[in-house]
């Protein structure tokens, strides 16, 4: 029973780990500091809890520099349409994202273009990520709604002036 009990709070412990290490965006990457990345896929990573991009991001001076951007869960990205053959490495994308906290080369990507113009949302929410209208499972702000409604009602006035 003792090495039952044992056994069992170790498995808590390790589980708990794993729980504290999967993070919030406002840990790692930085809301004010939204980038637009350009360039060829080089690799793609589908592990969890975060898929990662890596880019050769082309500067505007020609030279290419890597990044990494992190995604939504490999199931997530898949369930947006993302899968392994549309990020196959070669394949040039933009990424719309937000740089990390330390400034290094990493990202986390909110949305992916690609070269005929498809977007698809690649990034986290629900975890401190900006509110920019990327997650299109998001529910619509208050100001979004009433700027909806304030259209709709404009042209129902306009159709029945007419």
């Amino acid at each position: 029973m003792k090495l039952l009990c044992l056994a069992l709070a170790i498995v808590g412990l390790v589980a708990g780990v794993a729980i504290y290490a999967h993070h919030a965006f406002g840990a790692e990457f930085d809301p004010n500091r939204p980038l637009l990345l350009k360039g060829k896929v080089s690799k793609v990573e589908w592990v969890n809890p975060h898929a990662w991009i890596h880019l050769d991001h082309e500067k505007e001076d020609g030279s290419t520099e890597s990044w990494m951007v992190e995604g939504g869960t490999p199931n997530t990205l898949l369930r947006r349409g993302v899968t392994r053959d549309s990020l196959k490495p070669g394949t040039y994308i933009i990424v719309d994202g937000y740089q990390s906290k330390d400034l290094s080369n990493r990202a986390n990507g909110r949305n992916i273009t690609y070269a005929d113009g498809t977007t698809l949302f690649m990034g986290s929410s629900g975890t401190g990520a900006p509110r920019d209208g990327a997650d299109p499972t998001e529910p619509a702000r208050a100001e979004d709604v009433e700027k909806i409604q304030e259209v709709q009602e404009s042209s129902e006035e306009a159709g029945a002036d007419e």
